[in-house]
């Protein structure tokens, strides 16, 4: 892909993920008002380590989920801007897979299906739609940060349009023969889906070859920048799912830090790699 086609795809990230946000923005005023009453029905707690270290302590807050949302959408739009403006006349293959990762958050903004549906009588087909998409670019995106690593190891860079089309092809696989529950939902405002253990070894997978690729990088190309790059994603995956998994008000901050700091380290250090090639 030339420079001038990934700012284009660059641009249209922007447009894409600043639709969400406004989305988001919009349909906050109405819904928050509706969650003190949606809090007395939750039976179902969301899952994630980091959830299960407070879901004890600490009661589910609606609020705190929807701090969560804004977060996500906040850090889609305003990270693909900090990438369009960092590599906009640098070539790196792997920054176009984490511009993905990145605008993959903005469709969280969607989740807000569930309490705009306590005012309003939306079809649970539309609910069956949010939650289909928001499953397709969850996996989007942590395949997509799976396939920056496998560029650094040494994959060419003459396929990365094929690469794009096995991730899309792979992530509609996946997440449209998931199962969807369409009358419950859990404290994430997301409704329940089958294969919760297979998303979850496929996240801890993606997890571990992702970060093993970068320092693999990191010692095949002689570069420690690699190793930095390799610790951001570590730090991004961990704030990702924190971000999808919280509950309550110890989430949107701790992800938010990790996520800032770990795309920090990976745009920097692939700066410096590919500054004066």
């Amino acid at each position: 892909m030339t420079l001038s086609a990934r700012n284009v795809v660059f641009k249209g990230g922007m447009v894409f993920s600043f639709l969400f946000l406004l989305i988001c923005a919009a349909v906050s005023v109405a819904v928050i008002p509706v969650y003190p009453s949606m809090e007395q029905e939750i039976t179902h707690r969301t899952g994630g380590l980091f959830n299960a270290i407070f879901e004890r302590s600490l009661n589910a807050r609606l609020l705190a989920v929807h701090g969560s949302i804004a977060v996500s959408v906040l850090y889609s739009f305003l990270t693909i801007i900090f990438i369009y403006f960092s590599f906009e006349k640098t070539q790196s293959p792997e920054i176009l897979f984490v511009a993905f990762f990145a605008v993959s958050f903005s469709t969280e903004a969607l989740r807000l299906i569930l309490p705009l549906g306590r005012l309003y009588e939306i079809p649970s087909l539309y609910l069956l739609l949010a939650s289909r998409i928001i499953i397709i670019f969850r996996c989007f995106g942590i395949f997509s940060l799976f396939a920056a690593s496998v560029y650094a190891a040494g994959f060419k860079v003459q396929r990365q349009s094929q690469a794009i089309m096995i991730i899309i092809v792979t992530t509609l696989v996946i997440a449209l023969g998931v199962p969807i529950d369409t009358h419950a939902w859990n404290s994430g405002l997301n409704m329940i889906s089958g294969y919760t253990s297979m998303f979850r070894l496929i996240e801890a997978g993606a997890f571990l070859i992702t970060t093993a690729g970068f320092f693999i990088a990191a010692w095949s190309r002689g570069s420690r920048e690699f190793a930095f790059i390799g610790t951001g994603s570590a730090l991004v995956f961990l704030g990702r799912n924190i971000l999808l998994t919280s509950d309550t008000w110890a989430g949107p901050l701790a992800a938010a830090v990790c996520l800032v700091f770990g795309t920090r380290l990976i745009c920097k250090n692939l700066h410096k790699v590919y500054l004066w090639l």
